[in-house]
């Protein structure tokens, strides 16, 4: 009787007509490793099934990028013969379950997507949404989350330099947790996964392969319900003292002639890592399933294939340089095993005790995976489905410095010192600026050059108009490293959604992504990696709650003369402040409405692509030229909330010249930047709206102001 029995299928997550294809792929049954192994790389996770469609409008090409999507992560040309390497990786589901190891884990496969490609790593980020405060569960996913990413990022010496953090009930039953690592390569020395050569010896090094994370990629792709606790089995456990190992070994091995293609083992671990190799160099693998370091009794070549434990890589070696690879990785104390050779068969194959075990040919697990052109709601019948209320009449504040008071105070604006407090972001000694200010700033090792770095999405813009939502998660990015001084590059990407069966949700990845692209072309800022993350909805909290639509995105920039960097602290009594980019006039989906009023009302501002790069364009001049003495952009909470941040992080209070109307105060109009400039200084096209000086900001003392910011996280956690 056969083992392969439809509910076996189903708990695959296989549905009957991809099943099928299997049967029309392999000409005959499957056995349970090759079901395991299809399984895994068919996921939505490491597919992109019903994503990839769409994926391919975005732009990808400039003549700064030297790698595009595709690779481990991305890679641009800073100049000087160097290359940034950078990408942003979702482990939401993990989190969830076992909030410490799943961000910490996190945190580790991102690095190794990023070391993998030659590259030092010398920047994290991350962008985490967690829900309702009050939720009895969130206290409890926040401390486990941060203590993971500040557990490993600081253990394995790479700076956690910045990122993000929102509360929203919408991911009460499913937080995200999306890990962004930044390293730095010489431009001639990056490695990819192509695996080629007859005959090449295929190595496995790092740590043993245990049970731990097995059926990992299969959990990512499906959604929570009440038992999803039961799934703890399926997280990762991460040692960042065997990464750093595991960093120098590799970078050591990449300094000589050695390597002929290199990947990490990510979700899927040994399988997708072996078909990627093989299939990005048109090429056949066969593995030796004796031959790998396992550190369980009686694991069989299944749970090795699919086990997704953490700090291991496989590589593809030239003939006669095992012994010299293998001697750097034991003198690191890293496992290090010949397991296979790269052949001309196209197919992959696995033996175990002289048996064959698995015979699949490459094409249909990777190039031919299922793709699907998944039905999705026009725009305008998605905003109908939405029902966003109109914005209608909005009531007048009362009381503009109270209203400040209550928003510097909400969990969306609060200092976010206890959460990056916890962060190592100095070690290495070449960060020039972190969490607080707009971008994060990280010098590159030994020149002028810095690199800037943003994360950013207004995910509730993004659920009243995604295409508006896209344009400006991408637009922010960009804002944020022009306000720093940065030449903004390229992006990478992390699109977490729900259910892409509904046609809602796959309204809002297709707007989303087109927005994005929109925003990319425009600002001549392409996309150079990314991840997918969908099925992030929980049947757990009643009703099928699905996350508001979230395609995170990263931002990197360049920055030629770090001397130069700009801040967002008010620098000096007697500095002139302007605004460039108009008084606000747009309440819908502001902070204000929903923290004064409870209400989620109207359409986003919109983004308008031309003034956000003439203004963007604009502030790098001032900022370059010497006459911005601080920067700052106008984001969540409008004017009067980027004025508050400004002062609280100086100490400097300002004279300036009152909003007439909450719109104008909390307004949040985009492409918008508030600049200081030096006494007689002007700045054409910019409204002066105010001076620098005293210890008050709109009546309100700026010792106020900072009780305010730095009450919410105290209280909650010390409650």
């Amino acid at each position: 009787m056969s083992q392969i029995t439809p509910d076996v299928v189903a708990a695959h997550g296989l549905s009957e007509e991809e099943y099928a294809r299997v049967l029309h792929a392999l000409g005959r049954e499957p056995n349970l490793v090759e079901l395991g192994i299809f399984s895994v790389m068919w996921s939505e996770h490491c597919s992109y099934k019903s994503s990839r469609i769409h994926l391919k409008k975005l732009p990808t090409e400039a003549p700064w990028v030297i790698c595009g999507p595709g690779e481990n992560a991305g890679v641009i040309d800073i100049g000087d013969g160097q290359a940034a390497i950078f990408k942003m990786e979702s482990h939401n589901h993990p989190s969830y379950i076992e909030p410490y190891q799943g961000a910490a884990t996190g945190v580790g496969g991102i690095l190794r997507d990023v070391f993998t490609m030659g590259a030092r790593p010398v920047a994290n980020m991350n962008a985490l949404r967690f829900g309702r405060p009050d939720h009895p569960k969130m206290k409890h996913l926040v401390q486990g989350v941060v203590a993971g990413i500040g557990g490993y990022g600081n253990c394995v010496g790479v700076p956690t330099v910045g990122g993000e953090t929102n509360f929203h009930k919408a991911y009460d039953g499913n937080i995200l947790v999306n890990a962004m690592t930044v390293g730095v390569a010489d431009a001639d020395k990056i490695f990819y996964s192509a695996a080629t050569g007859l005959g090449n010896p295929i190595v496995y090094v790092g740590s043993k392969t245990g049970r731990d994370g097995i059926h990992g990629a299969t959990m990512a792709s499906a959604d929570f319900d009440d038992k999803s606790d039961e799934k703890r089995p399926t997280v990762q456990v991460g040692d960042p003292f065997t990464e750093k190992l595991l960093i120098e070994a590799c970078l050591e091995l990449m300094a000589t002639d050695a390597i002929v293609a290199i990947q990490d083992m990510g979700a899927a671990g040994l399988t997708s890592s072996s078909v990627e190799m093989a299939t990005n160099g048109k090429a056949g693998i066969i593995l030796n399933m004796d031959a790998v370091p396992c550190r369980e009794e009686g694991m069989t070549p299944y749970e090795m294939m699919l086990s997704e434990s953490q700090e291991r890589m496989l590589m593809v070696l030239k003939p006669g340089k095992e012994a010299m690879a293998e001697a750097i990785f034991r003198k690191w104390e890293l496992d290090f095993a010949v397991i296979g050779e790269v052949t001309d068969t196209g197919h992959m194959v696995l033996s175990f005790k002289g048996e064959t075990v698995c015979d699949i040919p490459l094409g249909p697990l990777a190039e031919d995976a299922p793709l699907y052109d998944r039905p999705a709601l026009s725009l305008a019948d998605y905003k109908a489905w939405a029902n966003v209320a109109p914005l209608g009449d909005v009531p007048a504040s009362a009381d503009l410095a109270a209203d400040l008071l209550k928003l510097i105070g909400c969990p969306d604006l609060a200092s976010r010192r206890w959460i990056f407090e916890q962060y190592d972001s100095q070690v290495g000694a070449d960060t020039l600026q972190k969490s607080g200010g707009d971008a994060a700033v990280v010098r590159v090792h030994g020149t002028d050059k810095a690199l800037a770095i943003s994360t950013d999405c207004t995910p509730r813009y993004c659920y009243a108009d995604p295409y508006e939502g896209g344009k400006q998660a991408v637009a922010e990015t960009w804002r944020n490293i022009c306000a720093v001084g940065a030449t903004p590059l390229a992006i990478t990407n992390c699109l977490n959604f729900a259910n892409p069966q509904r046609p809602e949700i796959m309204a809002q990845i297709v707007e989303a992504l087109n927005g994005m692209g929109d925003a990319c072309r425009a600002l001549d800022y392409p996309i150079v990696s990314g991840n997918v993350s969908l099925y992030n909805e929980s049947k757990a909290t009643g009703g099928g709650s699905a996350i508001l639509p979230t395609p995170a995105i990263g931002g990197v920039g360049l920055m030629l003369d770090h001397a130069k960097m700009a801040t967002i602290a008010f620098k000096a009594p007697g500095d002139a402040i302007w605004l460039i980019g108009g008084k606000g006039s747009h309440l819908g989906q502001s902070l204000w409405l929903r923290e004064l009023h409870g209400r989620e009302d109207g359409a986003p501002p919109p983004v308008d692509l031309d003034a956000e790069r003439a203004h963007g364009e604009k502030v790098r001049e001032l900022i370059a030229d010497g006459v911005a003495t601080a920067v700052h952009d106008v984001s969540d909470g409008g004017l009067l909330v980027a004025l508050a941040e400004m002062a609280m992080a100086s100490g400097l209070g300002a004279e300036i010249a009152m909003p007439a109307s909450a719109a104008e105060a909390f307004g949040e109009d985009q492409s918008r930047y508030v600049v200081t400039t030096r006494g007689d200084a002007t700045v054409a096209g910019a409204t002066r709206i105010g001076t620098v000086g005293g210890t008050s900001l709109a009546g309100v003392a700026i010792s106020a102001l900072r009780a305010a910011n730095e009450a919410f996280f105290r209280d909650w956690m010390e409650a």
